[in-house]
């Protein structure tokens, strides 16, 4: 088969490469961690697993922005970026309902548009995925704090050397003795990121946290996993996801196009040809932001009515004309208060920041209280645990805060949002500095924290 043409797609003022591979009759959506569209096709291999899949799908590969053919950034992409710039991709190719192959650490990408755009996924395929790389209190897979700082400095040193990539690719054992699929795997990172880059997206995945979100999923889902350890770490990613089928395959290979590729592409095209009647969707995915302005009632008894009702409107001017920019939605106002919704963590986050930023030039003070969860739409209106979740924050954030759930923060991860801990329950951010938790007026700290 001819290699594809390499095309743009745009989202803001950042372009995204793309390719699309064969003509089948389904859009699959390919979100490996590693990327490197062209080179990647260099690798014999990867171009059979390619060829497989086009046998019976029309195959759409992007790279990340800031990676590979994409436009550079200053910064990497967050998860919500990267979940906004595959949406442009698909736009871009006129897929309105694709498949989502999401495998090894790029798994997240794909579980996340599922989870936003449920409505557009077709099916969510998952080969290698972990639900996350940390271990912690409840989840006791993963590599330790220390072993991950070992691995980021071979990382950091080695980063697209053969020597390096035999190490990376050790997980593969029938390459793993092949200097070729090694040289051509070295090849690969160089064309892909740079070390720092490699380093910096390890440390995103390591600190990200996907299982809230896998648990909100409403489309058909299949985990595939091989005869790796800790067999029972996969099972768990599938029995949080609602629905999900799980296929234990054979071998021990990391890669999906090491091994036998063959089984992986029969279990993707017999799940895709299973005719299945559409997943009711009375839910949505959604952060919800509760604003509201501090010290409003003796604001109110002090200035009378009608400057009161002056800042008022000052004040809902303000909210309105900053919602917008964050691609966010009022879904609710009474008095000096809001309910805000968002597509993504991090827009919710820094629009909070911004109408905090231009409320206190008129010297207005607020609070504010952010999560991500599952809501439910009744009679226009949302429901859920998760607005009770996001309200209860707003309760207890101090005048000038902005606190978020630990969900919110595991989601935003590689997104230069830095983050104080108030409590195991809930994390406080500020605009250029972090807020002290002492009461009263609150202090500056000297922790800076960026956008």
């Amino acid at each position: 088969m001819i290699a594809p043409q390499t095309s743009y797609a745009r989202t803001g003022d950042v372009s995204i490469a793309y390719q699309i591979f064969g003509e089948g009759s389904v859009d699959l959506a390919f979100t490996p961690w590693i990327g490197g569209l062209e080179v990647a096709l260099e690798q014999p291999r990867f171009m059979a697993f390619l060829e497989r899949l086009a046998g019976f799908a029309r195959v759409i590969r992007h790279d990340r922005r800031a990676t590979g053919l994409s436009d550079r950034a200053a910064l990497l992409p967050d998860l919500e970026t990267q979940v906004d710039d595959l949406e442009a991709v698909l736009n871009a190719t006129g897929s309105a309902s694709t498949a989502m192959l999401g495998t090894g650490a790029g798994f997240g990408v794909a579980a996340m548009f599922a989870a936003m755009h449920p409505e557009r996924t077709s099916a969510l395929l998952l080969f290698g995925a972990k639900a996350r790389s940390a271990p912690s209190d409840d989840y006791r897979w993963g590599r330790s704090e220390s072993e991950f700082r070992r691995w980021l400095q071979l990382v950091e040193l080695g980063w697209g050397t053969e020597d390096f990539a035999a190490k990376f690719v050790a997980d593969n054992p029938s390459v793993s003795q092949d200097p070729e699929f090694v040289r051509w795997f070295a090849k690969t990172q160089r064309h892909w990121v740079t070390p720092g880059a490699a380093a910096a997206m390890l440390r995103q995945s390591y600190e990200t946290d996907v299982r809230d979100i896998l648990r909100t999923l409403r489309v058909p889902t299949l985990v595939m996993a091989r005869e790796w350890r800790d067999p029972d770490a996969d099972e768990y990613l599938a029995s949080i996801i609602p629905g999900a089928e799980f296929v234990r395959l054979l071998g021990s290979d990391a890669m999906p196009w090491a091994g036998d590729f063959d089984a992986i592409v029969a279990e993707i095209e017999r799940f895709l040809r299973v005719r299945r009647m559409p997943m009711a969707i009375d839910t949505v995915l959604a952060t919800v932001l509760f604003t509201d302005m501090v010290g409003s009632t003796a604001r109110a008894a002090a200035l009378k009515d009608r400057k009161w009702s002056e800042l008022v409107a000052e004040h809902d001017r303000i909210v309105r004309g900053t919602l917008g920019r964050f691609r966010g939605r009022e879904q609710d106002h009474a008095g000096d208060g809001f309910l805000l919704i968002f597509d993504g963590p991090a827009r919710a986050i820094r629009c909070a920041c911004a109408i905090s930023d231009a409320l206190g030039r008129f010297g207005i003070e607020i609070r504010a209280g952010v999560h991500t969860g599952e809501c439910t739409l009744v009679d226009g209106k949302l429901r859920g645990i998760a607005v009770h979740i996001g309200a209860r924050l707003l309760e207890i954030a101090k005048p000038g805060q902005v606190l978020v759930s630990s969900t919110v923060k595991d989601l935003v991860a590689g997104s230069e949002l830095a983050f104080h801990t108030v409590s195991r329950a809930c994390l406080e951010i500020g605009e250029s500095s972090l807020w002290s938790e002492a009461p009263g007026r609150p202090s500056r700290s000297s922790s800076s924290i960026g956008r």
